[in-house]
């Protein structure tokens, strides 16, 4: 195929020609990068005649795209809210087993209300990998259908009777300072597998597990929760056999669900298959009585829920729908200043050709999924919506193209669904941002990300009253050192010492961040906020820290922004990050927990003042 044929075929499939470099140049994508792309959109180079074969549908002209917009809460109309924001595991209580559950999350509900929150924001509750537990960062899920039964209270469930030596097991995993996910998935699930029976007799009768509504669960979840379910017990079984829990260390006859050798292996394991779609009831059951308990403790918007940007490539999703994954690249980022070689982070995206097909399409059932639990989502690199940054297998991220998506029709689905949970939307709207998106998401009524640390030009930081409306403003995420741990430098260091950024780069960074801590002075100062005269270095007491922290938030509260996250990390003053993005075997990512027991948290000091903080400038009309 000649050049300028192959030219027309890509832009036909809504491949960009160009990337951009680390210098904001752009560079021309290789022939072969091209070829690449288009095989893994499953375009047949020899049928190119086909102009339309497989081709995602053409987004409008902008002067006539009509954009669809997503649901607003009506009382958000005449007033500004807060929240709180954390990670569901990192919870210390006296009764979990060892990680956050769901009867810690409706706790924290209680809590939040009482403080005068509207919503708490969590990472994903995506299904994990049970057979390997190990694998535990919420952003490459097995699945953002189903649920992680990790997060099930056991000992909430009907039925349950503890022991001694169980007693034991669970003081050892609730002393541990680093959730064990190991050891957690072994001890939860034997106590589960001890329990089923006596359910699947129905013999254990509960009104809030009525057996009626597992049978409804089970007929609505239809294939796709059967199919789940059937993943995760050859993931099991593959897993004993040495073969791992992905699907793609499989023997060849079971790496497709519909072939003869899983339909033998499903028929011999009909309990097995019975229990993992208990498992999702129960998080079901459990979550759903979590978002309950945020509506009655005065939580106007409830949970607020993370969807993962993609799924890990040898996970129950790609194993159970083949047809809707691109198989031949994964998703990821080109070169920029940060990660000058580009970043691939081995996720399986959808197809453009049909993440939006259909009435049930992937994309709908993926938001449909998280919405019927939550007055808000959030969608991670909102970008998404238009164009993702794919890298073929075996190639390096230099080697990657971005591909279009179908905009118009993502945020249409978007606008019919939250309409329909009365849930509204966030985008993560970070990083290399096409141009216009985020005009068209505030069109589409959806919020965008305001990051304090990202807020800044070439003045300093900008003054709060210039973040936009339809906005959440935070100080930090889970991708974050605490508001306190950037003022000690601690993310530069970590980067230094993990080797992701060279000694000669920490230096200037270090030299920068002086400036920065100057300039957020300067911000805070200007907008009326009480900044100590003894905040003049890194090395600030915690005392000072902490009344930084304190006009920190309410520089974010004062901006127009409907909404303001407050992190749980802030507030319990963590050392250790949630997560070290370029880290993997150095650092144990998703695994910290909070320093303070869920029970002592109403008792913190700082938690007191930034709560009191958030209700002086964001008050609600009624506190309970």
């Amino acid at each position: 195929m000649k050049s300028a044929e192959l030219d027309k075929l890509a832009r036909r499939h809504g491949i960009s020609l160009t990337r951009p470099s680390p210098d904001n140049r752009e560079v021309a994508i290789s022939g072969e990068t091209k070829r690449k792309i288009l095989s893994a959109l499953k375009i047949d180079l020899s049928g190119a005649a086909d102009p339309e074969t497989g081709a995602p549908r053409r987004e409008p002209n902008p002067a006539t795209k009509k954009i669809a917009r997503s649901f607003l809460p009506d009382f958000l109309s005449g007033t500004r809210v807060w929240g709180m924001s954390l990670q569901l595991y990192e919870l210390r209580s006296a009764r979990n087993w060892g990680i956050g559950d769901l009867e810690d999350l409706s706790d924290m509900a209680d809590l939040a209300g009482s403080l005068g929150a509207d919503f708490i924001g969590l990472t994903p509750l995506h299904a994990p990998f049970l057979a390997d537990p190990g694998r535990c960062s919420p952003y490459e899920p097995s699945s953002r259908q189903h649920l992680n039964p990790l997060f099930i209270a056991v000992d909430r469930l009907p039925g349950f009777a503890s022991s001694p030596e169980l007693e034991r097991q669970l003081a050892s995993l609730r002393r541990a300072d680093l959730v064990d996910y190991i050891g957690v998935a072994k001890i939860k699930l034997k106590a589960l597998r001890d329990l089923w029976p006596a359910w699947r007799q129905r013999n254990v009768i509960d009104q809030a597990y009525d057996p009626a509504d597992f049978d409804a669960f089970i007929a609505q979840g239809g294939n796709s929760l059967r199919l789940h379910a059937l993943f995760e017990c050859l993931s099991f079984s593959m897993a004993e056999r040495g073969a791992g829990a992905g699907w793609q260390g499989w023997p060849s006859d079971f790496q497709r669900f519909d072939s003869a050798a899983v339909a033998e292996f499903d028929r011999g394991h009909a309990d097995d298959v019975g229990f993992h779609m208990w498992l999702q009831w129960l998080a079901h059951r459990q979550l759903t009585q979590a978002a309950d308990r945020a509506r009655k403790a005065g939580l106007r918007i409830g949970l607020y829920l993370d969807l993962a940007v993609g799924e890990a490539v040898d996970g129950s999703a790609t194993w159970s729908e083949p047809d809707v994954y691109i198989s031949e690249a994964t998703i990821g980022s080109p070169p920029d200043p940060f990660a000058v070689d580009g970043q691939d982070w081995h996720l399986a995206g959808y197809l453009p050709s049909t993440i939006a097909a259909g009435e049930t399409s992937p994309f709908r059932r993926m938001v449909s999924a998280a919405m019927r639990y939550a007055g808000a989502i959030r969608i991670d690199h909102a970008a998404a919506l238009r164009r993702l940054f794919l890298v073929p297998l075996g190639s390096r991220p230099d080697g990657g193209a971005y591909v279009r998506y179908p905009e118009e029709a993502l945020l249409q689905i978007l606008a019919e669904v939250s309409a329909e949970h009365r849930c509204l939307v966030i985008g993560e709207d970070l990083g290399l941002i096409p141009k216009g998106l985020q005009d068209d998401l505030a069109e589409a009524h959806i919020l965008s990300y305001r990051i304090l640390s990202y807020e800044q030009d070439g003045k300093g930081f900008k003054p709060a009253d210039s973040y936009p409306i339809l906005a959440l403003a935070c100080i930090s995420t889970h991708d974050h050192q605490t508001l306190a741990g950037w003022w000690r430098a601690a993310d530069i260091e970590d980067r230094l010492t993990h080797g992701i950024v060279p000694p000669d780069l920490t230096e200037k960074h270090l030299q920068h961040r002086k400036r920065e801590r100057r300039r957020l002075k300067s911000a805070f100062k200007a907008a009326g906020l009480d900044v100590s005269p003894r905040l003049t270095a890194a090395r600030a007491s915690k005392a000072t820290l902490n009344a930084l922290t304190v006009s920190a938030y309410r520089f974010i509260a004062r901006s127009p922004s409907l909404l303001a996250a407050v992190r749980l990390a802030d507030l319990t003053d963590e050392k250790r990050p949630t997560n070290i993005p370029g880290t993997s075997d150095s650092y144990p990512n998703w695994k910290p927990k909070l320093a303070t027991r869920l029970e002592d948290l109403a008792s913190i000091p700082l938690l007191k003042s930034v709560a009191a903080a958030m209700r002086e400038e964001r008050p609600r009309h009624r506190l309970r």
